[in-house]
């Protein structure tokens, strides 16, 4: 980090209203050129509402900006591009059939015009600025072909390619994984030392605490606090961001394990490339157990994630729940043997965006009594039952009449969990629970499965966040090359030999068996 530097940005009072909703409140907030400054706050507490007003997408209902000691209205996002700012969204703003550098360059005026970049010339400064940054990428590589972190590479680099000196990340870690993560904090802090300014936007207090300078926490839409990153912890940065302790550990207690409910027997599943992604795979999944799937993401989980839901075919081999075949059945027939599942896609599997928020916490239940009476929807009972979950799992609606889709994915996921464990199922399928999360929501739905887990609910937890594996799991199957590498006790787990396991190291069948791996 460069010391003592001025500040490059001054947000003063700015303000932002939505209808029902302050996002903004008055917000002051400096930043100096050559540091990284995290924004952090629980899901809905204004964040991305000021970066988006930073960044030209939104207009301040009041409040300024200044950029180098000068007032400066942003009146779209190129005039932000044009000032210095670039921005990495949460969900990546990427044309799939175009290749990199075509990305790079979209939308952007060519400086030859009125004729068209040079493509050769654009993959050379690519290039170049992906070996200075360390973000190595191939300029002539299909986006189609990337991986997640891979894609987030492009959105950085196509900010940097165009100039930006600000560079504001949004919630950049959420669908990356462990790998990933460490790259790209090793990249913005290698951005920082050249003199860019990084603003990273998150609710991790870990990787907050591991890369930023100086913390801002907002909650409610207000600034709590500002404090540099050396002077605090994660109990306090906790504290601010909720308003009271937070327990970053639940307590399971001791469960009763009964019969298996969940058997998977040589399950062979292929993905969209017609490649095998899960290789005769063997696990079962006892009543009032937690059994974790933990793996480097793209080694098969998401497969076997939808073949046990009835959402993809299934090749050979045989799923069973609560004793009854499940093996080629509908999503509709496994749930009615007693599964209900949280899908690793809240928006794309989980939910209906434009419906509203009562009609989804009864998507699965609707067609019945109570909710139907002689083939009519009885609206008071599916809005008396709607009620009565958004308040028990404190989920955060205007009214039970919103739209899904406008809700804070906390409160999404809350939705779609409260709807599953309203089915009261034997067999729960709860695939990256808290992906994107904040904490406080993070706390309550741990807590919600462990629950369940203490209530007899067989739980198959698919998660790439190792510390909620060795958290919640009675028992971890790792996953590696569509194959299950070792089975062990969460009782002592050694950190070290759990991530070679990850990275392709197997133990011996006897040992996988029940293995306990001392510390």
């Amino acid at each position: 980090m460069i010391e003592h530097n001025p500040n490059i940005i001054e947000m003063h009072n700015i303000v932002k209203r939505f209808p029902g909703v302050l996002a903004n409140d008055h917000i002051n907030l400096e930043l100096r050129q050559g540091e990284i400054h995290a924004l952090l706050g629980e899901n809905g507490a204004g964040k991305t509402t000021l970066m988006n007003i930073l960044y030209g997408l939104y207009e301040p209902d009041a409040g300024e900006i200044i950029l180098h000691g000068k007032p400066v209205h942003f009146s779209s996002v190129r005039d932000a591009i044009s000032h210095g700012l670039g921005m990495v969204h949460q969900h990546f703003m990427l044309v799939q059939p175009f290749t990199v550098a075509e990305n790079i360059i979209l939308g952007q005026p060519s400086p030859r015009a009125p004729l068209i970049e040079n493509l050769a010339e654009v993959n050379q400064r690519i290039l170049k600025a992906s070996e200075t940054y360390g973000l190595k990428i191939e300029p002539q590589a299909g986006v189609w072909t990337l991986s997640v972190g891979e894609q987030q590479r492009v959105e950085i680099l196509k900010a940097l390619y165009h100039g930006a000196e600000v560079l504001i990340l949004d919630e950049p870690t959420a669908v990356l994984t462990p790998p990933e993560v460490d790259d790209l904090l090793k990249v913005l802090r290698r951005l920082a030392k050249d003199g860019k300014t990084v603003i990273f936007i998150s609710h991790k207090l870990g990787e907050v605490l591991a890369v930023s300078d100086r913390i801002t926490v907002l909650r409610d839409g207000k600034v709590v606090n500002t404090v540099v990153t050396s002077e605090t912890d994660q109990q306090s940065l906790a504290h601010m961001m909720v308003g009271r302790d937070i327990l970053f550990s639940v307590e399971k207690g001791q469960s009763k394990f009964g019969e298996p409910l969940l058997n998977v027997t040589n399950l062979k599943v292929r993905n969209d490339r017609d490649l095998v992604a899960v290789n005769n795979i063997n696990f079962e999944v006892r009543g009032g157990e937690i059994l974790g799937i933990a793996g480097v993401a793209g080694n098969g989980q998401s497969e076997l994630e939808e073949a046990i839901a009835g959402l993809r075919k299934v090749e050979s081999g045989q799923i069973e729940i609560c004793g009854k075949n499940v093996t080629h059945s509908t999503p509709k027939e496994v749930g009615e043997a007693g599964l209900a599942h949280i899908p690793s896609d809240r928006y794309a599997r989980g939910m209906l965006p434009d419906f509203n928020v009562a009609e989804n916490l009864v998507l699965e239940r609707f067609d019945r009594e109570p909710f139907t009476r002689h083939g009519f929807f009885d609206w008071n009972r599916i809005f008396q039952e709607a009620q009565y979950l958004v308040s028990t799992f404190d989920i955060r609606t205007p009214s039970i009449q919103t739209q899904a889709g406008k809700l804070s994915g906390g409160n999404v996921q809350k939705m779609i969990l409260a709807r599953e464990l309203a089915r009261k199922p034997l067999v729960l399928l709860a695939a990256q629970p808290t992906r994107g999360l904040d904490i406080s929501a993070i706390e309550f739905i741990h807590q919600q499965l462990i629950n369940q887990r203490n209530s007899g609910t067989a739980i198959l937890l698919f998660s790439t966040e190792l510390d909620e594996i060795l958290t919640l799991s009675d028992r971890i199957a790792v996953m590696y090359a569509g194959q299950i590498v070792g089975l062990l006790d969460n009782t002592d787990v050694d950190i070290n030999q759990l991530g070679l396991m990850m990275g392709g190291s197997s133990v011996t069948p006897a040992e996988s068996a029940n293995t306990r791996i001392k510390l």
